[in-house]
């Protein structure tokens, strides 16, 4: 998720921050902190029990016969025609798990209070987060730092953006988490968030129905829509997303919540079994915009077991294998 932070909190929390008076004990530290990290999110019992919202969903919408936008082509050429689709997930990168982690838990995990900078588009809570909670990126990544958690006994979906755990980096509490903004999806139900609110993505959808899952893949089949991120997009959305996230009213660009679908007659035959399984699903469910970042990156989960080499196949899929599907769903700009 792409905000500006206000330049006062920033300041606030930078007084908050670790000196780098020793940066080779601090290296040190870190690529400790990185290594737990991978075996953090490598030994989770990540087995979803869930159903991930109803069949009706639009997640879980097979949207292979439905129409071409009429502005399709516009909106795949802002994105680029000539780009390629890039697995911004695999096994490990640069030390840490390479993609957007989740951990299930359950009814006996501790639920702790978090604060939040949106907090007037947050939901407060409390967040079940276990001890050790994968966070995107490793313990002292710089990015998005995504914490995902999907309770099994509830079936409750608990999602937090730029998550901080107590006394950590930029979180000025001693006692309580910190994180940009917070989520919480009843998985039981098709209920959006309120028209203009955020999420943990900046699309206002949640993050974890959209990700390749090693488990789904290795099973043979994913049933249900991708996310992936643009570089520009359009002060507008769509449902199911509910925020934008720019200022630019260029109606060509992308907006929040665009679907897009792999084209039928993009011939699969010649990619590895992995990636022949996303690209079947990118053909029956398609692919909602979800984020700003880079254009045509794929989000999944990581894990040990991905095959790096073969997701690396995605890259020979250009943009102009993709067409804009005709949800129905009206533009929002306000």
């Amino acid at each position: 998720m792409k905000f500006l932070f206000p330049l006062v909190l920033v300041l606030f929390f930078a007084q908050g921050c670790d000196d780098d008076s020793d940066s080779n004990n601090s290296n040190n530290v870190n690529n400790a902190n990185n290594v737990n990290n991978v075996n953090n999110v490598n030994n989770l019992n990540n087995t979803v029990g869930c159903t991930i919202f109803p069949g009706d969903n639009p997640w879980n919408e097979d949207i292979s016969s439905l129409g071409v936008h009429p502005n399709s082509d516009n909106y795949i050429a802002s994105i680029g025609l000539d780009g390629h689709m890039h697995a911004d997930f695999g096994t490990t990168w640069e030390g840490v798990p390479n993609g957007i982690p989740f951990v299930v838990v359950n009814s006996t995990t501790p639920l702790r209070d978090v604060a939040f900078m949106y907090d007037d588009e947050s939901d407060a809570g409390p967040y079940p987060i276990p001890d050790g909670a994968p966070i995107e990126g490793g313990p002292q990544g710089d990015g998005d730092r995504h914490v995902l958690m999907l309770d099994n006994d509830a079936c409750m979906l608990y999602e937090l953006y730029y998550a901080w755990p107590p006394g950590d980096g930029e979180n000025p509490s001693d006692e309580i988490w910190y994180a940009g903004s917070g989520a919480i999806f009843d998985l039981s139900t098709n209920t959006l968030r309120p028209n203009g609110w955020t999420s943990a993505d900046a699309a206002g959808l949640p993050i974890f129905p959209g990700l390749v899952r090693y488990e789904e893949v290795a099973a043979g089949a994913i049933h249900h829509a991708l996310r992936f991120t643009v570089s520009s997009s359009q002060r507008a959305y769509m449902h199911p997303a509910t925020h934008y996230a720019s200022s630019n009213t260029d109606p060509d660009l992308p907006p929040m919540g665009l679907r897009l679908r792999l084209k039928a007659d993009f011939d699969i035959s010649g990619f590895s079994t992995t990636v022949q399984v996303i690209l079947t699903a990118l053909k029956t469910y398609g692919m909602f915009v979800a984020d700003n970042g880079s254009n045509w990156y794929l989000s999944g989960s990581p894990n040990e077991n991905w095959d790096d080499d073969a997701l690396h196949e995605l890259h020979n899929v250009p943009g102009s294998a993709f067409e804009v599907v005709d949800t129905g769903e009206e533009l929002i700009t306000q």
